[in-house]
């Protein structure tokens, strides 16, 4: 899979999205608003809860979770006997997780953040200048929306 995060139109996309304010995974799910039909309220509200690795548990990383959130919008399965379905979504799943670990050392928002074990305050950080020095996540957020473009379009172009 070719992906150029500098260059992915969903990637800055998300990435402007987290500099408004955005958690990591309203910013990843949003990003592709242009691809599933939901209104703006509901898809924030959808993805709110799985920012700061799932409400600041520091677990897998919120971008990671809309990305897999815009896979299953667009590509998952929608019969729960449906096996083969089941197996194609998760193989995708497993997929997009591998690119992104391969790009980042983890999915793992802690391990990403290089914080401790366990979760964290459930209180957000403020979003200040030293907050977006050291942290990465708006380019987290960028290479998770390019990663799905690059998947999108490789499935258009199958």
């Amino acid at each position: 899979m070719e992906i150029d995060v500098e260059n992915s139109v969903y990637g800055q996309r998300a990435k402007q999205l987290f500099l408004e304010g955005y958690n990591c995974s309203q910013s990843v799910f949003l990003a592709f608003e242009d691809k599933y039909d939901m209104d703006h309220s509901t898809a924030m509200k959808l993805s709110s809860s799985f920012g700061g690795g799932m409400g600041r548990l520091r677990e897998v990383c919120g971008a990671v979770s809309g990305m897999f959130m815009v896979a299953g919008i667009l590509y998952g399965y929608d019969e729960p006997k449906d096996f083969e379905g089941k197996s194609e979504h998760y193989a995708r799943i497993q997929q997009l997780a591998a690119e992104y670990q391969e790009r980042n050392g983890s999915i793992v928002c802690r391990e990403l953040l290089g914080l401790g074990k366990g979760k964290d305050d459930p209180t957000p950080s403020k979003r200040t200048q030293e907050y977006y020095k050291k942290r990465p996540c708006p380019d987290l957020a960028a290479t998770a929306a390019a990663i799905m473009e690059a998947y999108i379009r490789e499935q258009e172009n199958a």
